[in-house]
Parts: C-alpha cells; sequence; structure tokens
C-alpha cells in the first residue's frame, strides 16, 4: 500500500474510474495523486477477488479495514522473528547490566539476515508502547508523598570515629506540586528512613494524605500486589502523623516516577555540584546539599513560568499540620548491669551507666534514635542522651560508688588546690611531685598519701616536713613519711652529719657542679 494512507471517498473513485476503463495516469492527474499509488489501490482491488459494487455496499470503515489493514496483519516472516524475541529480551533487560544494545547482538546471533540496527530500536519502541502502554497520573493537590533512596551514595567523615563513609541519599516529593526534599543519612535503616520521612515532612511545612514508599524493608516486610506487610515501626510513625502508607508495587517504577526523576534530577543538580574528593561532617554535607536543593526548587519547571517552590506555596494550605510533638521510635531489650555499673547496647556497642546499687539486676531498656532510658520495674533509673561511639562508656558521676566518684575527680588542679588549702609550702610542694613523673597521673596516689598526713598529724607537722623534704631535695611520699616517723621536721636545721673520710676514690661534691 502507499506510505500515506488517503481517504475512502478517494478509493471509492479511483474504483469506479477504472471500472469505467480510465487509465492509472489519468486518475492519478483527476485526483491528485501518483500514477504508482493509484496502481496500488487497484492491485489490492484486484487481489480482494470481489466487484466494485459489492465494495461500495461497505462502509467507510469496513472499506478501510480491506484497505488498510493493521499492521499486525501484514507481518512478513522477518518481522515475526523479531516480535517473537521481544518477549525473551524484555525479561532478559530486567538483569542489573542488560541494555537493548547487546540483546541486539544476540539477535543478530540467531538471524543474521534479518534487520538491521536501526529497524530493530524502531520496531521494539512501537512494540513497547503496545505491549506496555504509559498511563498518565493525575495527581491532586495535598495528596501524596513519594519517598525513595537514591542508588548513588554520597562520601562524608563520621566525626566520632574521623572514618569516611558512604551517606545513604533520601528523596522525597509532593506529587502535585513536585516539591522536593533531599538528606544524606547514615544508612537505610527503619531508625534513618523515619527520620528522614519526618524530616521530609517538616520541611514540606504539612502532611499530606499518604505516603508511597518502596518495596525497602525499612518500610515493607513483605512486598505483595495485594496487601504487603508494612513494618510495625513505620506503621507507627504514620499514625502518629495520620498518614496513609500506600506501597508502590514491586518493579514497577511507573508507580512512584515522580520520585524516579527527582533522583535523577538530584544527580545532575546536587551530586555533580558537590566538591570532588571533600572530606566533610554529615551535617555539613547536608548543608551543602540543602543550598543546591534551594535552587533546584526554585527554578522554573520546564514549559511553565512558575517553580517548584511557587506550586508548593499553592499547595501548603491543603496540608494538614504537623503533629505537635516528633516522632520517637523506640526499640526495648532486657539487660543485665555489669559489675561495673553499666549496661551494653550492642547495636552500637556502647555502655551506658546506672546507680551503683543496680550491679547484677535485670533492667528494661529502650532507646529511639536519641536517647537511652533504663527502667527497674517501671521505674526509670537512668536516661542517657544515645551516643554511637563503640566500645566507649558514658557515664553520670552520680551513678558511681563514693569511693569510685572521688577517683574520678582527681587531677593536678585537684591536688594543687588541697595543698593550698593547708600552706603554699605544701602547694610548692605537690606541684614537684607531680611535674617529677612523666604522667601526672603516675603521681596522684603520692599526692593524696601526702595530703592525708595532714588529718593524722596536723598541718603543722606536715608543713615543716614539706620543707625539710625541700631543704634535702627529695619531692615523693616515702621522704615525707621518713620525716614524720623520725621527728625530723621538729629540727629547725638539719642535723650534723657525719664527715667524710677523704679517698683518692671517693667523689667531693664540687664534682656535681
Amino acid at each position: 500500500m502507499a506510505n500515506k494512507t488517503i481517504s475512502m471517498s478517494k478509493v471509492r473513485q479511483i474504483i469506479k474510474l477504472f471500472c469505467q476503463s480510465m487509465g492509472k495516469k489519468k486518475i492519478g492527474e483527476r485526483l491528485g495523486m501518483s500514477s504508482h499509488t493509484v496502481k496500488l489501490y487497484i492491485d489490492h482491488f484486484h487481489s480482494l477477488n470481489t466487484t466494485k459494487d459489492e465494495l461500495f455496499k461497505l462502509t467507510d470503515f469496513e472499506l478501510n479495514k480491506l484497505f488498510h489493514p493493521p499492521k499486525d496483519i501484514l507481518f512478513n516472516e522477518r518481522l515475526n522473528q523479531l516480535y517473537d524475541f521481544f518477549p525473551v529480551m524484555e525479561k532478559q533487560l530486567r538483569r542489573r547490566g542488560m541494555a537493548v544494545a547487546i540483546q541486539y547482538k544476540e539477535f543478530k546471533l540467531l538471524h543474521p539476515k534479518c534487520y538491521g540496527e536501526t529497524s530493530f530500536y524502531y520496531y521494539y519502541n512501537l512494540w513497547r508502547k503496545k505491549v506496555n502502554p504509559t498511563m498518565h497520573i493525575e495527581h491532586k493537590v495535598g495528596d501524596k508523598m513519594y519517598v525513595d533512596f537514591a542508588g548513588a551514595t554520597l562520601p562524608y567523615v563520621d566525626i566520632e570515629t574521623g572514618e569516611v563513609k558512604e551517606a545513604q541519599v533520601f528523596v522525597a516529593i509532593l506529587g502535585w506540586s513536585q516539591y522536593a526534599y533531599v538528606e544524606a543519612m547514615q544508612n537505610q535503616t527503619i531508625e534513618e528512613f523515619i527520620a528522614a520521612c519526618e524530616n521530609a515532612l517538616h520541611y514540606f511545612k504539612g502532611v499530606p494524605l499518604a505516603i508511597v514508599p518502596d518495596n525497602l524493608k525499612s518500610a515493607v516486610i513483605k512486598a505483595s500486589s495485594y496487601e504487603p506487610i508494612v513494618n510495625e515501626n513505620f506503621k507507627a510513625f504514620a499514625e502518629h502523623y495520620g498518614i496513609a502508607i500506600l506501597p508502590a508495587r514491586s518493579r514497577k517504577p511507573q508507580d512512584k516516577a515522580h520520585v524516579e526523576n527527582m533522583v535523577k534530577l538530584s544527580y545532575k543538580n546536587i551530586y555533580t555540584n558537590l566538591p570532588e574528593n571533600q572530606f566533610v561532617s554529615l551535617k555539613e554535607l547536608n548543608t551543602q546539599i540543602q543550598q543546591h536543593l534551594a535552587v533546584l526548587n526554585d527554578a522554573a519547571l520546564t514549559g511553565r513560568e512558575c517553580s517548584r517552590t511557587d506550586q508548593w506555596m499553592m499547595e501548603l494550605s491543603s496540608l494538614h499540620p504537623l503533629a505537635e510533638s516528633r516522632y520517637e521510635m523506640r526499640k526495648i531489650k532486657q539487660v543485665t548491669v555489669m559489675k561495673n555499673g553499666h549496661i551494653y547496647l550492642n547495636e552500637d556497642q556502647h555502655y551506658y551507666s546506672v546507680p551503683h546499687e543496680l550491679i547484677g539486676k535485670k533492667l528494661k531498656m529502650q532507646y529511639s534514635r536519641s536517647v537511652v532510658d533504663l527502667y527497674l520495674q517501671y521505674e526509670l533509673v537512668a536516661t542517657h542522651k544515645r551516643i554511637r561511639s563503640p566500645h566507649n562508656y558514658t557515664t553520670d558521676t552520680s551513678h558511681m560508688p563514693p569511693q569510685h566518684r572521688y577517683v574520678t575527680e582527681w587531677s593536678p588542679t585537684f591536688f594543687l588546690e588541697k595543698a593550698k588549702v593547708i600552706d603554699p609550702v605544701v602547694e610548692y610542694y605537690i606541684s614537684q611531685v607531680l611535674a617529677k613523673k612523666q604522667h601526672p597521673e603516675q603521681a596522684y596516689k603520692s599526692c593524696m598519701g601526702i595530703l592525708s598526713f595532714g588529718k593524722r598529724v596536723g598541718n603543722i607537722r606536715l608543713i615543716k616536713a614539706c620543707k625539710r623534704a625541700h631543704e634535702i631535695g627529695y619531692y615523693n611520699y616515702k621522704m615525707i613519711e621518713d620525716i614524720l616517723k623520725k621527728n625530723l621536721d621538729k629540727y629547725d636545721e638539719d642535723p650534723e652529719s657525719a664527715s667524710m673520710p677523704e679517698h683518692d676514690n671517693i667523689r667531693g661534691s664540687n664534682y656535681y657542679q
């Protein structure tokens, strides 16, 4: 048939004039078309093996089906080979890394004399549109928020450990206004996912009717086309904000096309604008992301004069108000207080203190993203800010026994202040005891012992003993103890020491000067 179809009235005229014995060239000149087109329609009329009168009884619709049959009917052998290959190819394209170009090579190996690459792509696009037609989704104002994690990560520095880690990038978008939110999170755990969703709601300054997540484990425990099982903590979060959860279907990116497109825009407008090889904290990374996100939201939409921000301002009144307080997801565990008066949170590999009287007791630990609470039979006995620093301790000094609490207060300043209360002579002597050690902590017990003599023999004797020890030039606990035991502090001057015998092998005092 002709490349360009003609109206059925012209088809009838061609048949009528041909049956009146008019030549094909004259028919073409009269009807304003090429003789080749006239020939194609006349040849097709002959192939139908029918008469003019029978044809003219048909409606235009029926006549059109005879002269312009659907392309499916006109498949030739080569095209059939191609269309038989497409369903197999569609399954292969679901594999990670598979591409149409690779499948074309596979097809050419099977059918070397079949269509070339251009025709292959052309017919594949026709087949795909027919088999997988797209559907326009009409988004309602204040209706849905679509959320997902981007595939590509961003590096950041953990300020607790100094380790370079990879942040998971969370993306959320309102369906109607297309106003977007992007945030780098530590990971994709349920805690981080809920925190990101909550931050998005606060960024949007309102709550839509529903949230549409992907089928990640933090949101959906078991995917289903009919009744997906939603994570209990995520469900509790949704109830806290009065929002419905509508998980997208598995392997159906069209269900959340807006957020899929926003992920691509994030790569283009945020990822590429971040400095390469930078080493910043997660907080600083998110500050940079917010700056580029604001530019993206304020930019005019393609083919429109308004921006995402402009549309969000119109949608804002349709969003429900935020909850009065933020949602705190809590986990519960039974723990036993260790002999050092701490409990262990194995998720963070961190230790938290409790009152020392509870050593050996079993406690109930409730912890959220920011707080760790410990209960003994429904009574709150300790609360701590959650710290994710592994192998470290968070200790409240009020939880420690008095003797342990006293030891933790020891420092050079602590001992110097106590000595100063007794007398500046004692303060100076203690400073020398501390200075003689490579590390001050090595002298703490010596200082404590020296100061204890104030209670045992009185401050006056201690002051004189420190003077005597200073004159001799020895600065340690043992010297003070010997002076006090031998009552040498009661002498104003050194007792005469026996003169050393002179001998060639004995060095005099001048040797050391």
